[in-house]
């Protein structure tokens, strides 16, 4: 049984602001699809450790959790398994009888959300994209739970000087650093990237059925100028004093392409258990 056979689907226009599923023009605002239920499995200790860990570490925007805390988080998902979302690697999802083709869409569970941190599994086919995009004034950890992926990162670099603004090719341009360019496989440790390092700009590529979970802090919000830029890889020269071509690209902005449309579900895995203090 595949997760699509355990789903009805209803589709939705959903904005980056918390609570908010009414019909919102984004840049081109992307379609998600609500299916309704996942996996429930008995697992969750390590959840709602991480999970805890979260309220006392992302403290809002226009902060940036120090270098313990993110140690901390990182410590605790580490160990987490695919159990402790509710997900199994013997998931008909992740034994698929046929290749995927073209590129299959990618699938998301929102766990928790508030305006501080967002906590979601994604589900990704062989062969779905990911692609280039980034995220603004936001820490993000990542934890590959099942299959293999390549990324590809890029960190803006540190001085746009080289750049001909005169030049009409290179107008809507910026430089960028390449920042990770590799193929990794679950189980990995944790992963981290902050607003200005860590591979902030980012493209993930399914080499197999893939499951991630991620933690957004804080999450997107158009209203707070936090909306989600999407990126292509240019052609341009690098200018001979940026050192070696293969670390550096130009990246354009680009509107949102096909591959960003997601396909969402109701996260109907372990509970955290919020407290109302």
């Amino acid at each position: 049984m595949t997760i699509e056979d355990l789903c009805s689907v209803t589709t939705i226009r959903i904005s980056s602001d918390v609570g908010n599923e009414r019909t919102i023009k984004k840049k081109k605002s992307r379609k998600i699809r609500v299916r309704k239920s996942l996996v429930i499995c008995s697992a969750d200790w390590n959840l709602q450790k991480v999970f805890d860990a979260c309220l006392q570490v992302f403290n809002g925007p226009g902060t940036v959790p120090c270098f313990q805390d993110v140690k901390k988080v990182c410590r605790i998902l580490d160990k987490m398994d695919p159990e402790d979302v509710g997900l199994s690697r013997s998931l008909g999802f992740f034994q698929p009888k046929t290749e995927s083709e073209g590129n299959p869409r990618v699938t998301t569970a929102t766990i928790y959300k508030s305006n501080n941190f967002e906590m979601c599994i994604f589900l990704l086919p062989s062969n779905a994209l990911i692609p280039l995009h980034n995220h603004p004034e936001m820490t993000v950890f990542s934890k590959l739970l099942i299959g293999k992926m390549h990324i590809t990162a890029y960190d803006w670099a540190a001085t746009d000087q080289v750049i001909d603004s005169t030049s009409p090719s290179l107008s809507k341009c910026r430089l960028a650093k390449l920042k990770a360019n590799k193929i990794f496989s679950a189980p990995s440790d944790a992963s981290v990237l902050y607003p200005t390092s860590g591979g902030n700009i980012h493209e993930f590529r399914a080499l197999s059925p893939c499951a991630f979970l991620d933690i957004i802090g804080p999450p997107y919000s158009k209203a707070d100028n936090r909306d989600c830029s999407f990126y292509k890889e240019t052609e341009h020269e690098i200018p001979s004093e940026m050192g070696e071509f293969a670390c550096y690209r130009y990246l354009e902005e680009i509107d949102p392409p096909e591959e960003s449309e997601m396909d969402g579900i109701k996260y109907m895995g372990p509970q955290i258990v919020v407290s109302a203090s």
